[in-house]
């Protein structure tokens, strides 16, 4: 019988960078300052207004 062929290798240095696992690390800091900020914006508007 013939030799058994090898599928090609899942070598990390050929693999594209994933565009989430480079965005999941900033996501602990970068959320709670955006909900901050949108606190802060929807407090003004409803001092504004009222």
């Amino acid at each position: 019988m013939s030799a058994p062929q090898n599928p090609p290798s899942h070598d990390a240095a050929h693999e594209a960078p994933d565009p989430v696992e480079s965005v999941v690390h900033s996501i602990p800091i970068v959320l709670p300052l955006v909900g901050g900020v949108l606190m802060f914006l929807l407090a003004l508007i409803a001092i504004t207004m009222g």
